[in-house]
């Protein structure tokens, strides 16, 4: 599952190697060595109305990868995200619509639509030091009514949101930016997948977790910040199924 020791090295080598440690439970990641916290803000795209709850999930995961992938990941980028991905990798989840939505736009990132729906995430940075287009937008107020996308699409990893949990759409989006970024590491991916998502209720997920501990499965350990206890596994990602 994992890249092998002579990989080349790539911007997302270090989640791979803190998730194979972390293989037998959470694994403590040492706080910012400058004190600076970072995260990278993820700009949900909610009109009047907004698009449906899974697709802007699967923009939101979608999107945070995209980040680490592009091309300017590997130099003018770069600095930023390595900084932030050798810490942790925190999100924050925000809402725009009409103009706020066109104004980030202008600002580092990559923008992911899926449908209807699309999600932006920027380049990290201190949460204390965002550009003013970014402060102004609200980070409450992104709950969505939960909707029935129907069986994923054959060939496509799935990431299953732990539904006992009923987070926020801000708490999934940020949730589902961490599965698709430690399933990329988990598998040295050099490309952006068409992630689906969809909600694990209890009849599924022990089953789900169970694939976590063969090895079979990622899993997203939260890290307590916000809405859910410390160590929490809030998501798993399962590989493409047979078409």
């Amino acid at each position: 599952m994992f890249p092998s020791p002579d990989a080349p090295p790539d911007l997302l080598a270090p989640l791979a190697a803190r998730y194979g440690a972390a293989r037998g439970g959470p694994v403590v990641i040492p706080p910012e060595p400058d004190g600076v916290v970072r995260a990278m803000p993820i700009v949900l795209r909610l009109e009047r109305p907004p698009a449906g709850r899974t697709a802007v999930l699967e923009a939101a995961a979608g999107a945070a990868l995209a980040v680490c992938l592009d091309p300017r990941a590997a130099d003018e980028w770069r600095d930023a995200l390595a900084t932030w991905v050798e810490s942790r990798i925190r999100k924050i989840a925000r809402r725009a619509r009409g103009a706020h939505w066109a104004a980030v736009q202008e600002l580092a990132g990559v923008t992911v639509t899926v449908g209807d729906a699309q999600a932006r995430a920027l380049l990290p940075g201190p949460v204390d030091d965002v550009p003013k287009v970014v402060s102004r937008l609200q980070i409450g107020g992104t709950d969505l009514e939960a909707d029935d996308p129907g069986p994923p699409a054959p060939g496509v990893p799935v990431i299953h949101v732990n539904a006992a949990l009923d987070m926020t759409v801000g708490k999934a989006a940020a949730q589902v930016g961490h599965a698709s970024m430690l399933y990329a590491a988990a598998h040295g991916l050099v490309a952006v997948p068409a992630f689906a998502v969809r909600d694990a209720g209890p009849g599924v997920w022990p089953e789900l977790c169970r694939a976590v501990e063969a090895g079979e499965a990622v899993a997203v350990r939260d890290a307590g910040f916000t809405e859910v206890a410390p160590g929490t596994i809030t998501c798993i990602v399962t590989g493409p199924s047979a078409p």
